[in-house]
Order: C-alpha cells, then sequence, then structure tokens
C-alpha cells in the first residue's frame, strides 16, 4: 500500500503571523513537524500540502530543503487539497497532520499506519490525546466522496465532514490511561502556545526529537507549565454549521454511499 503522511500547511495566520516559520530549537516549526513524520514506519511520501499563493513559496522552499516533496493547491478548502494530491501521487492511504503541530505523537501515527495496513478504514482518528498530537486516517476514495458532495469550501475544520460512520468505514482508537490528556492543547495557534510549546522543547537537547511519552511526563512534574497557554481555548466548528452537515448527510443519505461505492469501483 502507497501511505503518504501530507502536512497541512500555510502562511495566512492572524493571530501567530508566519508562525510556522518561527524557531524552535534552531529549527522551524515546519521542520519539526517534517523530522516527526520522518520518524513514522511505512509511509511511502511526505507531502507537504500547502497552496498556490505566493506568500507559502517559503514551505515550498522548506520541504525541498528537507527531502520531502511539495503539492500547492486550492487556498481556503483543505480537504479538495488533500484530496488533489493524494490523486497526484497515486496515493493508497493518507495520513494527515498539520504543519502547526510540532509535538504530534509518533507512536500514535504508527497505531494509525498499522490499523491502516490491516483494515485500509475510510477515517481513521484517535480519542484521548490532547488537541495537536493526533493525525487522522484517511481512505482517498471516501475524501474524494466528501470533496464531491459537501457544499463548504472553507474546510479548515472538517472532522464532521468525514466522521460519518453511517457512510464510511470509520475507527476509533482509544489512548491509554497514562497518556490521556484531552483536555490539553499543544498546537502554536496562539503567541502564547508558541511559547508553551517553546519552553517544551526547550528541555532537551536541539537534535533530540521529543517522543509524545516524555512530553506527557514533563507536564506532569511541571504542571505550571500549562499556566504558559492557559488562557486559550481551541477553535471549535461554529455549532449551526454542524447542525447543517448533519441534517445534509441525514437528507442525502443514499445518494452519498451511491457516489462512494462509485468512488471504490
Amino acid at each position: 500500500m502507497k501511505i503518504g503522511f501530507l502536512i497541512t500547511a500555510r502562511l495566512k495566520s492572524s493571530r501567530l503571523p508566519l508562525k510556522l516559520l518561527l524557531d524552535l530549537n534552531n529549527k522551524t516549526i515546519i521542520e519539526r513537524v517534517i523530522e516527526r513524520c520522518k520518524k513514522v514506519s511505512n509511509i511511502s511520501e511526505i507531502i507537504l500540502c500547502s497552496s498556490t499563493n505566493p506568500q507559502d513559496k517559503p514551505l515550498a522552499e522548506a520541504a525541498l530543503n528537507n527531502n520531502i516533496f511539495y503539492y500547492l493547491g486550492s487556498e481556503e478548502d483543505v480537504l479538495q487539497r488533500l484530496s488533489d494530491a493524494a490523486t497526484f501521487f497515486n496515493l493508497d492511504y493518507i495520513i494527515n497532520i498539520t504543519g502547526e503541530n510540532p509535538l504530534f505523537s509518533i507512536y500514535h501515527a504508527n497505531l494509525v499506519v498499522s490499523q491502516a495496513l490491516k483494515e485500509k478504514n475510510d477515517f481513521i482518528y484517535i480519542d484521548g490525546l490532547p488537541i495537536g498530537c493526533a493525525v487522522y486516517g484517511i481512505n482517498p476514495q471516501a475524501l474524494k466522496t466528501v470533496c464531491q458532495i459537501k457544499e463548504e469550501i472553507d474546510t479548515e475544520i472538517w472532522g464532521p465532514l468525514i466522521n460519518r460512520p453511517e457512510i464510511f468505514n470509520v475507527k476509533k482508537l482509544e489512548v491509554q490511561d497514562r497518556l490521556r490528556m484531552p483536555e490539553l492543547r499543544i498546537t502554536t495557534d496562539y503567541t502564547e502556545d508558541y511559547l508553551f510549546v517553546q519552553k517544551i522543547f526547550s528541555y532537551f537537547p536541539d537534535s533530540h526529537i521529543p517522543d509524545y511519552s516524555e512530553v506527557v511526563r514533563l507536564l506532569q512534574d511541571n504542571p505550571e507549565l500549562k499556566e504558559i497557554h492557559g488562557m486559550h481555548e481551541q477553535a471549535a466548528l461554529d455549532p449551526a454549521v454542524a447542525e447543517k452537515i448533519d441534517k445534509f448527510y441525514i437528507a442525502n443519505h443514499d445518494r452519498i454511499a451511491g457516489i462512494f461505492a462509485n468512488n471504490k469501483l
């Protein structure tokens, strides 16, 4: 199976401008994400998926400098960008992470890959990790189906569009109790988030790639670190949009199922 690790990344952030180019122990945030992707087993290609906007050119350069591929697609439609990249690289399966998550769990990413190799579920997600530490597994045919039927263009928050057990084969992986920290955010949305992640990296040598379990132990031993960015909450999908998506899937169930069946042929 040809599995692509697709990193969705842009430089358009207004809350923390050009955040993916900020420093974390002498490497940029996006370079820290790339180096973690390289530690995941059974990956055929690592592909940085950015946009055709000239503003994002430094990300393409970062991909080349780190010996991975890049794909430039839609500015706003993240799902279409991923789907187009999967088609272009002829991928059988997608593992996805966003470029603002430089401490995603390599261990759990390997679990997602193993599950994909075993069953090739249409959608695989992890329950119990901090926001920013989980990857997703996606069947390209399921993703193509979503792109064909969805009414939304801005798909930055896309989970409810594909986490549809009534249509797709969805698999949830549970995190062991000792590693569960679902209430925590380990990402770089805001300046304080960056300072928090920067502080975590400061506890390790420049060349070290911290394992998720090491980060958990660090935060358990130093709970005060969470106060650095504790004033922020993760952005969520507007409840009205989520309700609209639910109603759309209910009203169009048979049509969507038929489109998916055709895509699998």
